[in-house]
């Protein structure tokens, strides 16, 4: 095992600072991060391109794994065999796959109503699924930061899920870590997705790697926050990786 855990450490790609796991299936991840334990982090072209110290940091000290097509390209152009695992299904395949084993999770993130209907729809979907603690993803003060930090070191579940988006939860995530060591996974939106509250992108556009241009169609808003995008394509023609 000692082998193989040096074999899949050494196979990491630098990726401007920003260091990956360039696994080629979900299952492969899971039995790494179930061994390994740390916080599993989406990487795409917006974490590469938006990085800095602190939030390499954390990438680089626990587990980051292609998210995104822009990762994905950037990685293999420098050689390594990686594939798009989307984070909106690993944490389902996660609980999949543990659930009927009585492992525990912890469930924060989203507002109270998607955070609610998350749990409900949870406990229906994996009926049994061991969740020992939850809360909404809207932390007002620095007490409510530390009291929920201090419960997950108490009820010290297996597995943590925080969809709260980057970088709050990275940093959330990391300071939970310092007091209990379990397998954590930032998740974004992706109660939104669970939950049906926000649609995803229909299979074409998946199949096609676009998308990103779905949810930027359904919400302009976000062109700002997708300009980076156009950086990260600039690197990648100039082979700036």
């Amino acid at each position: 095992m000692t082998k193989a855990k040096d074999s899949i450490e050494e196979s990491r790609v630098d990726l401007r600072g920003v260091k990956v796991y360039p696994f080629t299936d979900p299952q492969a991840l899971i039995d790494f991060a179930d061994r390994r334990k740390g916080i599993l982090v989406a990487v795409n072209a917006e974490k590469i391109a938006n990085a800095n110290e602190r939030t390499r940091a954390i990438i680089n000290s626990n587990i980051g794994y292609c998210d995104g097509v822009g990762a994905v390209m950037a990685a293999r152009g420098k050689g390594a065999k990686a594939e798009k695992i989307a984070g909106c299904e690993l944490w389902l395949k996660i609980i999949d796959r543990f659930h009927a084993s009585g492992r525990s999770f912890y469930i924060i993130g989203a507002t109270p109503e998607v955070h609610a209907a998350t749990i409900v729809k949870l406990s229906a979907t994996y009926p049994g699924i061991n969740i020992v603690g939850h809360r909404d993803g809207y932390l007002k003060t620095d007490g409510e930061r530390a009291a929920l930090i201090d419960d997950v070191a108490d009820k010290k579940p297996d597995f943590v899920f925080v969809a709260m988006g980057s970088p709050t939860q990275e940093l959330l995530m990391s300071d939970m870590q310092k007091r209990h060591q379990a397998v954590y996974q930032g998740l974004g939106g992706s109660f939104d997705v669970f939950t049906g509250n926000v649609p995803r992108a229909p299979k074409w556009w998946l199949d096609h790697n676009l998308e990103f241009a779905y949810r930027l169609l359904r919400q302009p808003k976000r062109i700002r926050r997708n300009l980076v995008y156009f950086k990260f394509a600039w690197w990648l023609v100039a082979h700036r990786f």
